[in-house]
């Protein structure tokens, strides 16, 4: 299954508990309004869920966005259990910091050219 926007496409395996977010230019809360739904369903269904965060061409979030995504942090605190994030630029990396208050996920990023590894990291036994 896949949910798409302008900005997002989230790819779900109804087998997995992965799910992939592939993010290009600035988020907005009507994103978050189109593919949070189908997050929280693959959390009802599995528990916890991963998530594989792929930034291409990666612009931020809008205000209303940054408010949205905190309150998805807060409210699946628990519920996340790896947070892998793939990115082309320093400030990208420095999401994996800012991230730790809102989730009790192990957080990793890798650069664009790591994408195997960071691919393999999401789906290993822990």
């Amino acid at each position: 299954m896949s949910v798409k926007t302008d900005v997002v496409s989230v790819v779900i395996s109804p087998d997995s508990n992965v799910i992939e977010i592939r993010v290009s230019g600035k988020l907005s809360k009507e994103d978050y309004d189109v593919f949070v739904p189908e997050i929280e369903n693959q959390i009802a269904q599995h528990g916890t869920v991963r998530i594989l965060f792929d930034m291409h061409d990666f612009h931020g979030w809008e205000t209303a966005a940054i408010w949205e995504d905190i309150k998805f942090g807060w409210r699946h605190f628990h519920d996340i259990e790896r947070i892998t994030m793939i990115g082309e630029a320093a400030w990208e990396k420095g999401m994996t910091t800012f991230c730790l208050p809102f989730t009790k996920a192990d957080i990793r990023y890798f650069d664009r050219k790591e994408e195997i590894v960071a691919r393999e990291w999401i789906v290993e036994e822990k």
